[in-house]
């Protein structure tokens, strides 16, 4: 109460000096801005891009910068100095871990721009886009972590009540740890990601029985494009703790795979001709893989399966279907008798002689009443 009776005390026209200050520096800071962009702005360079992201610290700075000028020349209590003192510390801390944020974003940006993942880019690529983005995202959750320390560590009593709390209330501890478990596994899921590259970017997966490619890599999530242009968002630890299928962990080439069920009269051979004609003649085949096999037998059918090759998973699927489609052209076309059929075989030729001779009376009957009809 002392204090704040102690602050009170001071005269509106210091704190006016104080207010006018920073106004000063405002206008100070934007006439500066003004004289680089006026300079930088044609180029577009990287000088141009950092001074622009460093333009909201730089301003914050020549407020505080201010108020560390004037205070010493104003005769406030002793109370409100100490205050205005201890802001202004924990202020340059906050901004110089602003600025370490800004120049590590602005050094990863310049290193993505030299990786294009536009026109299917080869595994190398990927995974050092994949590392430059979880880096990226991990070292932002760390800076602002390490500079909210340092800020709450410039208050005293903060720092007393930190001390004593990892002194004497262990429990404590253990249940806020307990709690942030789900974010730090998170962010410890994004560091082994970034380092053993289970996943990268643009690589196609499957998970939770949905196959898409790998769209965003946060710091405690991933963006998964499905193939129908839906997004399915998953914690990073999953692709630590769960299995899952990468198609393209090693290189994106797949072996795509078509069935046919034929009756047993099918030409296996000329079919595996036909096959290796067909996939010659596409643009997505990519030269490596073709064959055809008979892989199963039920009492009514034969299982055919070709196997052929392409240079990604989206053109694999495309294959599949023009080879599908085509074949089945050409059975219809050259061999109908080999589509699936049902048969019945009648057993005993007394049973049928029978069924003959009542067909024939049926017949003959039938037409006898025609012919009376006709009378």
């Amino acid at each position: 109460m002392t204090q704040l009776n102690a602050a009170l005390a001071s005269t509106p026209a210091q704190w006016a000096l104080l207010l006018a200050a920073v106004i000063a520096a405002v206008l100070i800071h934007g006439a500066i801005w003004r004289l680089i962009a006026r300079h930088r702005r044609a180029d577009g360079g990287s000088y141009w891009r950092l001074a622009n992201r460093l333009r909201r610290p730089a301003r914050l700075l020549a407020m505080v910068l201010a108020l560390v000028a004037v205070v010493p020349l104003l005769n406030l209590s002793f109370a409100w100095r100490g205050w205005l003192e201890q802001f202004a510390i924990a202020a340059i801390v906050g901004i110089a871990g602003w600025v370490v944020m800004v120049a590590v974003d602005l050094l990863i940006d310049r290193s993505l721009e030299k990786v294009s993942l536009d026109s299917d880019p080869d595994v190398e690529m990927r995974k050092h886009a994949t590392q430059l983005r979880v880096l990226k995202q991990t070292s932002r959750i760390l800076i602002f972590l390490l500079t909210a320390g340092l800020v709450l560590s410039t208050f005293q009593s903060v720092r007393q009540y930190g001390v004593s709390l990892f002194a004497s209330a262990g429990a404590a501890g253990l249940i806020v740890g307990f709690a942030a478990r789900p974010v730090l596994a998170n962010v410890i899921a994004g560091i082994q990601i970034a380092l053993t590259q289970p996943i990268r970017i643009g690589d196609a997966v499957i998970v939770e029985n949905e196959w898409g490619w790998v769209e965003e890599i946060s710091a405690t999530y991933v963006v998964i494009r499905i193939w129908d242009l839906r997004r399915m968002i998953v914690p990073l630890s999953y692709f630590i703790e769960r299995p899952f299928q990468n198609w393209t962990r090693e290189e994106p080439s797949i072996i795509g795979s078509v069935i046919w069920h034929l009756d047993y009269t099918a030409p296996v051979a000329e079919m595996r001709d036909k096959l290796t004609e067909l996939v010659s003649a596409s643009e997505r085949w990519d030269g490596k893989v073709v064959n055809l096999q008979v892989v199963d037998a039920t009492p009514d059918t034969i299982q055919v399966r070709g196997l052929m090759s392409a240079r990604n998973s989206p053109l694999a699927w495309d294959l599949r279907c023009e080879v599908r489609e085509a074949m089945i052209v050409w059975l219809q076309d050259r061999h109908p008798g080999s589509l699936p059929r049902v048969r019945a075989e009648v057993a005993g030729a007394g049973m049928a002689g029978g069924d003959e001779a009542r067909s024939s009376a049926g017949g003959a009957d039938a037409g006898e009443g025609r012919s009376a009809t006709r009378e």
